[in-house]
């Protein structure tokens, strides 16, 4: 893809991140929140569907296909045929939007031959931006939802990872510790002694190690293509892997099977 093409589609998705932020703000701030149970045993919230109507507004445009969480899921036999595709998540962590910690984001990746080659992950409730493009790199920002972001704004951004000064730390979910992750946890405290254990919620798992606040990330729980996508790309584009527990082979997308493999960050 020509890099004029790409940054026009980074700005693009970095709008389409900050107006569904403001959809799930305004939910978030201002109105009861109602859930629904999904079949698959999830909750939906109104924000949810809010935040999905704002960025396919602005995705649509493009047209390049989308798969969304909360959108219509083609069968892969239709899908199998996107060479590039975006993959959005309006609201990734809706059990932290439901407990009010702050701790989700809005994910939108644009995947190309099955690779994440460019993701925003933005955090409505701080107005922190993780912008990654492979292979320019990922950076970090606080913008103002409000206005129109541009590449001035983008070229202020913190370069990451940055340099943090402190120990061996991995990263852990929020909603998701189970025995697997804790025998994980354990190989590494005898490798290195101390370990600090660092924990969010949603996506901002994976950016933690981008930006250089931690130095692994495993997850040995399910999750769908849209919770990682957006996320991996900013991984990547830092210059660290995110492969699966077993293969080591970096996480593939658009598969028949949206259920990702484990996965470790690092």
């Amino acid at each position: 893809m020509a890099i004029q093409d790409l940054d026009k589609l980074t700005l693009i998705a970095a709008q389409a991140a900050l107006k569904g932020g403001i959809e799930i703000l305004d939910v978030y701030n201002n109105e009861e929140t109602r859930i629904v149970v999904k079949g698959d045993d999830s909750p939906l919230t109104q924000a949810d569907t809010r935040a999905h109507k704002a960025i396919m507004e602005l995705l649509e445009p493009t047209g390049i296909p989308i798969l969304s969480e909360e959108g219509k899921h083609l069968p892969f036999e239709q899908r199998s045929s996107w060479k590039r595709l975006w993959i959005v998540d309006p609201l990734d962590g809706t059990k932290e939007f439901i407990k009010r910690n702050g701790e989700f984001t809005v994910n939108i990746a644009l995947v190309e031959n099955g690779a994440p080659i460019m993701g925003v992950v933005y955090v409505p409730v701080t107005g922190e931006l993780y912008v990654g493009v492979r292979p320019y790199g990922s950076l970090k920002l606080t913008i103002n939802a409000y206005a129109a972001i541009t590449h001035e704004d983008l070229n202020r951004g913190a370069q990451l990872p940055l340099k943090v000064d402190r120990p061996f730390t991995v990263v852990g979910s929020r909603s998701h510790m189970n025995t697997e992750t804790e025998e994980f946890l354990r190989s590494y405290r005898e490798k290195y002694g101390e370990v600090s254990i660092l924990s969010k919620g949603s996506s901002l798992k994976m950016c933690l190690v981008a930006e250089g606040l931690a130095d692994v990330y495993p997850r040995f729980a399910p999750t769908m293509e849209w919770d990682t996508a957006a996320g991996q790309a900013v991984v990547e584009a830092a210059g660290f892997k995110m492969v699966e527990k077993d293969s080591r082979a970096p996480l593939r997308y658009n598969k028949k099977d949206l259920l990702n493999p484990h996965f470790i960050v690092l």
